[in-house]
């Protein structure tokens, strides 16, 4: 079907984005998945590029453009290429971060880090999850505590993208002991403040050249003017910016899958078994039809999403519908790719399998979508008895 989302300004960038990828992305991907990390050239190319920070206003040095499809074009272009890594990178730094910055920072905060964050000379994490504590945010023990004018940071996080890169984090801590989702407030932490410490980095499934790692607090001390927001408002600030973290997730699924399935549908018109190519087969022939349908009933979904998104009206239950139907329908599809590929789709060097590996985690971050199910029922059981 064709897709009407986008407009001309979207496909010029998409080839501003294809001519990055080729000079700074492609080359470098084996060499990065090898080495377990992303060189911070490629980061600094972003930003020269202009892809990075493309929503921030022009007085912080970002492109002044809140449109979530120059995000969607990136992961496109992105995924395929099977730069999942790169993509989950600058999504948390454009799609988090950043973000966070623009709508709560002060401008002191805002002229302190947008700049760097949107030229690729730092790089933003996000810490929340911790070893006790996932998609429960309730549950976390890291604390932050006054101290005269100060604060003292205390406690640990667990599985931070970009956590070993990171110039800045913003943390979740609990602030005011026994007032639950009250008690919470975000921080912007340098990584290089006395008391900040890199744990191991981790070593994951898929996503190889992406660094995840734990983080420690050592009685680390931040100034009063590090608070994100309103004091005792984290927990509030991150409930209401998750929608967007939702729905990167949710656009990186739909990219991901449309490039494995082009790479799968290719693949089954080049091999050849039996006297003629595999996708000559009913079967193949069957499956290949059922993917693409279902690529175009989650492109529409995507794409309904994104213009919500754009208008300030995506809820959060419609953002908990987007990831979890489309991150399940992702892992779905590239499943069924890596099956047509037979043998060679268990081999490395082709682009499937490790997109096989790197589809997985999408079910997993940004809530799980048992979670995000769990959203869903409750609105429905709302609405029912309302």
């Amino acid at each position: 079907m064709k897709r009407s989302i986008y407009d001309q300004d979207h496909e010029d960038f998409r080839s501003s984005v294809k001519a990055f990828i080729a000079k700074h992305i492609t080359p470098n991907i084996e060499r990065w998945d090898s080495e377990g990390f992303i060189d911070r050239d490629a980061w600094k190319a972003a930003g020269e590029a202009g892809l990075l920070g493309i929503s921030v206003p022009g007085e912080y040095g970002g492109g002044g453009i809140p449109d979530f499809r120059f995000r969607m074009v990136q992961m496109e272009e992105f995924a395929a290429v099977g730069a999942n890594s790169f993509n989950a990178g600058t999504s948390v730094q454009d799609d988090l971060v950043i973000p966070y910055l623009v709508d709560l920072g002060t401008h002191e905060q805002k002229q302190r880090w947008l700049p760097s964050l949107c030229d690729g000379t730092a790089i933003g994490a996000m810490a929340m999850t911790e070893p006790g504590a996932g998609s429960d945010l309730q549950g976390i023990r890291t604390t932050a505590t006054r101290d005269g004018d100060d604060w003292v940071l205390q406690g640990s996080k667990i599985f931070i993208t970009n956590g070993i890169a990171a110039d800045v984090v913003i943390v979740l801590a609990k602030t005011t002991h026994g007032a639950g989702s009250r008690g919470m407030s975000l921080f912007l932490v340098p990584t290089t403040a006395p008391g900040f410490r890199r744990g191991r980095k981790l070593e994951k499934l898929g996503l190889r050249s992406n660094d995840t790692a734990e983080l420690f607090f050592d009685d680390l001390r931040l100034p009063a003017d590090s608070l994100l927001g309103h004091e005792g408002k984290g927990f509030v600030h991150v409930m209401e910016r998750l929608p967007r973290e939702r729905m990167s997730i949710a656009a990186t699924a739909v990219a991901a899958a449309a490039a494995a399935f082009e790479w799968t549908r290719t693949y089954c018109f080049e091999r050849h078994a039996f006297g003629q190519p595999i996708g000559n087969f009913q079967a193949t022939r069957f499956t290949l039809a059922e993917i693409a349908t279902d690529l175009e009933a989650g492109t529409s979904l995507l794409d309904r999403a994104t213009v919500l998104l754009n208008a300030g009206e995506l809820s959060a239950v419609d953002a908990a519908q987007a990831k979890y139907w489309l991150s399940d329908m992702h892992n779905k599809i590239v499943d069924r790719c890596l099956q047509l590929h037979g043998g060679y789709g268990y081999m490395l060097e082709y682009p499937i399998a490790k997109a096989y590996a790197d589809a997985r985690i999408l079910p997993i971050y940004g809530g799980t979508n048992e979670i995000m199910k769990e959203i869903i029922g409750r609105d429905i059981a709302h609405r029912a008895t309302h």
